[in-house]
């Protein structure tokens, strides 16, 4: 993901800077989506893994990235306290 998109996004709810996943914190989301027990904000499941993702400074929530484009819509996005091991801020 470029850089300078990277500095200028802001989560749409808490309106925290976002930064990208690291590799830990995204193993911890993809075992969960295994698992089939990760729900969204609108509690539609999240049944495909992430490659890329990007979360909040708190890292209480994350939002995927689908092909290089964040998908920034509250409703759509992860809430972390449903993720065992999940890396804390």
């Amino acid at each position: 993901m470029d850089r300078k998109l990277l500095d200028l996004l802001v989560c749409p709810a808490t309106r925290q800077p976002l930064s990208l996943l690291d590799t830990a914190g995204l193993a911890a989301l993809n075992a969960t989506v295994a698992g089939g027990t990760l729900r969204r904000v609108d509690e539609t499941a999240q049944d495909a893994p992430l490659r890329e993702a990007l979360v909040t400074r708190d890292h209480r929530l994350v939002y995927r990235v689908d092909d290089g484009i964040p998908v920034l819509l509250v409703e759509e996005g992860i809430p972390t306290a449903q993720i065992p091991d999940f890396p804390k801020a």
